[in-house]
């Protein structure tokens, strides 16, 4: 009796063990535990936090890009289109070297005087401004001729081209561009001009140009310019 009581005691004690022992291996986490399950759960949604973060990183950079890229364009446009402002508004340059340029100025009117009526003009020699009621005939003159009726010209669309001591070469070059430029509205006028000594004065309405030194491609880019479109009756 007394070994009979020996190993049930035994036994118990062995099963207290093995119970011990499962509550620790259940304490420790088994697959199926509500601990493991919850984490898990974690490192799920901690990816889930990651990849929604990367993705947001990635949206953020595509926009900046993108912002980038609208920007350098309207860049790019507005400065094309200030280059063709700029080539737009530009006074033509006489001369392949650029040496010489054109001018411009205001207009200083455009009416009408009595017949002989002097008018003072602002530019020497006039572009614009009151004039007589009669126009200088295109053609090539050796006296001066009358500021107001060659502003009537300018008016019509010629070309008055000045001159006082040229070479003989220079000279027959503007004989020649006045005989072949005779029409009323884009027509060419040369007359004298005292004191300019070798130089030659292109005037259209309110343009003029200088050549101390006659530059024949310079003189001719200002007359195709200008040359019959004058305010009165532009005709090219």
């Amino acid at each position: 009796m007394r070994r009979l009581a020996v190993l049930a005691k035994s036994g118990k004690t062995l099963a207290c063990t093995r119970k011990r022992t499962r509550t620790r291996r259940t304490l420790k986490g088994s697959p199926e535990t509500g601990f493991n399950r919850m984490s898990r759960t974690e490192r799920k949604r901690q990816r889930r936090e990651l990849a929604a973060a990367s993705a947001d990183t990635a949206k953020r950079r595509r926009l900046l890009i993108q912002a980038a890229v609208v920007a350098g364009l309207a860049l790019a446009a507005a400065g094309v289109g200030w280059l063709w402002w700029e080539v737009a508004t530009r006074e033509p340059q006489a001369g392949a070297g650029g040496a010489a340029r054109v001018e411009r100025f205001e207009s200083e009117g455009d009416a009408h005087v009595r017949p002989g009526q002097i008018v003072r003009y602002r530019t020497d020699p006039p572009t614009s401004g009151p004039h007589d009621p009669v126009a200088t005939v295109p053609g090539f003159y050796d006296r001066v001729q009358a500021p107001e009726k060659l502003v009537h010209a300018l008016e019509h669309g010629n070309i008055v081209i000045y001159y006082d001591r040229p070479d003989p070469a220079v000279l027959d070059t503007l004989k020649e561009w006045a005989r072949r430029h005779r029409g009323t509205w884009d027509g060419v006028v040369v007359t004298p001009y005292p004191g300019l000594k070798r130089a030659v004065i292109l005037t259209a309405w309110q343009h003029r140009l200088r050549l101390e030194e006659f530059d024949a491609a310079a003189a001719d880019a200002f007359m195709d310019q200008f040359r019959g479109r004058g305010p009165e009756k532009p005709v090219r």
